[in-house]
């Protein structure tokens, strides 16, 4: 390993083989930096951290710091992060709360873009990219391979399914299908994120069947919603991603589903 000398390392800090310790860096009790991890310099990992292996966080980041509630009077609680993710200039990722799963979870392969905020007790998964200044509320859900546009917030408790794709500035208080398109100030839904199923190597005709069951889900008038979503579930059982939409909506949450602009 190997550590600055103007860098502060609690005793009761765990470091593994490999890390790098840089300038001005401060690692308090709890924290467990696996192996090859990196913190360039002026990086603050606060404490009851876990981060793992090869991830690297820029300066100026503040890492499992106190969550930002009202009822937190210093309860023990954590913050745990995946191997190989990018953490940029000024990121805070908070820890858990007593009132919730006491652990804010972070996934592999991600990357986080300068100001990205993490609120306590969210989960997000792997290969997710949020964008500068993209904001995850307390309690939110994130799914894998999701891209959070720039300056977007996703509101306390709110859910983003996996592989769906939120515009820059938008407010996101209602909850996101897997693979959805959303984007305005309150978001709407505007399709599928075809970008990101293009990238994940989705051909055009499941591409082509994927929109038919989402015209038929979330655009067709002639019949109530809850009954769209019956029919759809049985015409298209054969498609793993639309049956994904179906049991999040089915799942429910705390927050109203993201519809389309009526």
């Amino acid at each position: 390993m190997s550590i600055h000398p103007t860098a502060l390392v609690d005793a009761k800090a765990e470091i593994a083989d490999g890390v790098e310790i840089g300038p001005w860096c401060t690692v308090g009790p709890g924290v467990v930096l696996s192996e090859g991890v990196r913190l360039i310099s002026h990086v603050v990992v606060q404490q009851d951290t876990t981060v793992g292996a090869r991830t690297v966080i820029h300066p100026f980041s503040v890492i499992g710091g106190d969550p930002q509630h009202g009822g937190y009077k210093g309860e023990p609680v954590r913050l745990e992060i995946g191997a190989d993710n990018v953490v940029r200039e000024h990121c805070t990722f908070n820890r858990g709360t007593p009132g919730d799963r006491k652990l804010t979870t972070i996934g592999s392969n991600g990357l986080f873009m300068t100001g990205a905020h993490v609120g306590h007790d969210a989960i997000v998964g792997d290969h997710v990219t949020m964008a500068n200044h993209a904001t995850l509320g307390g309690h939110s859900r994130v799914g894998s391979r999701v891209f959070l546009g720039g300056l977007c917030a996703v509101h306390q408790f709110g859910r983003v399914g996996q592989g769906a794709i939120v515009g820059g500035l938008a407010a996101v208080t209602r909850d996101v299908i897997p693979y959805g398109s959303v984007w305005g100030n309150h978001a709407s839904l505007h399709g599928l994120n075809l970008i990101g199923l293009k990238r994940k190597g989705y051909g055009k005709d499941a591409i082509r069947r994927l929109l038919a069951a989402y015209r038929d889900l979330f655009e067709r008038d002639d019949a109530p919603f809850a009954e769209r979503l019956g029919a759809v579930e049985a015409a298209y059982a054969d498609l793993p991603e639309i049956m994904e939409i179906v049991a999040f909506v089915r799942d429910g949450g705390r927050r109203p589903l993201c519809l389309p602009e009526q």
